[in-house]
């Protein structure tokens, strides 16, 4: 297997900066293959050699004579190209019958020219989807954490972990990684240390820690002893239908996880909290939504209480996400079909995980205390579309080869999504993609008020023992703060 792998010719589609540093990393390693030419179309390199390799292109005119005798591996080392661009190298790179195909990860990931072989991967469908992402200088927006003590929630999660991997870029001292699931603290950790033995940002001392929010002593003791500066909270529990299914642990969770949070926070001195929200939280019709706007809202009003600077940042889907559609539709294209959707009108906003939490990590710098923030999603995108888009990647035609069918809405789900309310205005800021939400008169409860009257549901209290986990009770105290939240007329007890 190691002799296979030295004898791997490998052409590098880009001889630019991050090109170049991968063919050194690859010559210097000795064992991963052999990088045998670089592909571009910039006129002024073709015919040049970099680092003792020929450039060739046009990169089209190359492939092309490719396919006679097709090479084992390319990897496209471009991470400012264009989602149209990559889908044209990815058809042709797939007619020259590649073996491997990877990808270095988007311009937000790669720090002034620093580009490692490590960061590369198998190239997949969400590369392609969406819209090209925005250029954010990662190492002049996290100028603020250089120094600083920062937690990130829900750590081993989609966009915890991709914030993780972007935060060793920051110059932070200490990255804290918490989280209630054992192995994805563990994985994220471990993915962390070997970025960084492979020269991948700074030397932060990584922390794992396992602990869970709801338990608001513990909260409080593990703060007091971090004393993080930034606090970036994205644990929740995320997936609409099973909160509709587990609609108590879900409010317990996201909300009094948050509530207990804000508070320990505050106590302990950190300065910031930037708490990652959804469209699910505009005019919520489900538990999940519902229990984002609460947790929008504890966090607005401790801004209000509090030393502590609080901001809320929301935006829509993120293409890939663990238990996303996009996962799901994999595994069912890969066993042949059919791929299930919801609804042929159903919309979603997409935004790539790395661009997402690029715009977080800008969002919680330049963000003022008590603000509420939006990212811009561009247009939704239908699902259907997605769906076929996909099929196609894999080299299936839609209804031909591959069946769609649609399932009907599950319980919480809406056609479409917003990501602010009619009572809400959106400003601008001088910052690409990161919008202002100026909240307008609000009819929401006192958060104090309505968290008191959750409370003996989600936890037991002897005197009040007939609300515990009482499922009806939870919906009739969340109807009367959300008015849109859907209440099954046959919602059981418990």
């Amino acid at each position: 297997m190691a002799e296979g792998k030295k004898n791997n010719r490998i052409y590098i589609i880009g001889a630019g900066f991050a090109g170049t540093a991968i063919a050194q990393e690859i010559r210097k390693k000795g064992v991963l293959g052999k990088v045998v030419a670089f592909l571009d179309d910039d006129g002024e390199k073709i015919g040049r050699r970099i680092e003792e390799v020929p450039v060739l292109g046009p990169i089209r005119e190359v492939v092309s004579l490719l396919r006679q005798t097709p090479a084992d591996e390319a990897l496209i080392a471009m991470p400012s190209a264009s989602q149209e661009k990559l889908k044209e190298l990815y058809q042709l790179l797939k007619k020259a019958e590649f073996a491997r195909i990877r990808i270095l990860p988007e311009i937000s990931q790669i720090v002034e020219g620093a580009a490692h072989l490590i960061q590369t991967r198998e190239i997949d469908p969400q590369d392609l989807l969406g819209r090209s992402p925005v250029t954010i200088n990662l190492t002049r927006s996290l100028a603020y954490l250089r120094g600083k003590r920062v937690l990130i929630t829900g750590a081993g999660g989609s966009i915890g972990s991709e914030l993780s991997r972007q935060l060793l870029s920051g110059g932070a001292s200490r990255l804290y990684l918490f989280g209630h699931g054992e192995n994805s603290i563990y994985e994220i950790d471990r993915e962390l240390r070997i970025l960084q033995e492979e020269g991948v940002g700074e030397k932060a001392t990584i922390v794992p820690i396992i602990g869970d929010l709801k338990d608001a002593d513990y909260t409080r003791f593990i703060l007091n002893r971090l004393k993080a500066s930034v606090i970036f909270h994205c644990a929740a529990y995320k997936h609409v239908p099973l909160s509709e299914s587990n609609p108590v642990e879900a409010i317990r969770n996201n909300v009094f996880g948050t509530r207990n949070l804000a508070a320990a926070a505050a106590e302990a001195g950190t300065r910031r909290l930037v708490l990652i929200s959804t469209d699910k939280a505009v005019n919520p019709s489900s538990v999940y939504g519902a229990s984002k706007k609460i947790a929008e809202e504890i966090v607005l009003q401790t801004q209000a209480k509090k030393s502590l600077d609080s901001i809320v940042v929301r935006f829509g889907n993120v293409l890939g996400s663990r238990g996303s559609i996009v996962p799901l539709f994999q595994k069912q294209i890969l066993k042949g079909g059919p791929l299930t959707i919801t609804h042929p009108e159903v919309s979603r906003f997409f935004m790539t995980i790395p661009e997402a939490a690029s715009l977080v990590l800008q969002a919680g710098g330049v963000g003022e205390g008590g603000g509420l923030y939006v990212l811009d999603m561009g247009e939704p995108l239908l699902i259907k579309e997605l769906a076929e888009q996909m099929i196609r990647f894999y080299g299936f035609e839609p209804e031909k080869d591959i069946p769609l069918v649609s399932v009907g809405l599950r319980p919480g789900e809406k056609l479409t999504e917003n990501l602010w309310d009619t009572a809400e205005k959106v400003e601008s800021t001088k910052y690409r993609k990161i919008n202002r939400i100026i909240r307008g008169s609000s009819s929401f409860p006192d958060v104090d008020a309505l968290l008191e009257r959750l409370a003996p549901v989600c936890f037991y209290d002897p005197a009040q023992g007939g609300l515990y986990r009482n499922r009806r009770a939870l919906r009739s105290v969340l109807a009367s703060a959300i008015p849109d939240l859907e209440v099954p007329a046959d919602e059981s007890e418990y």
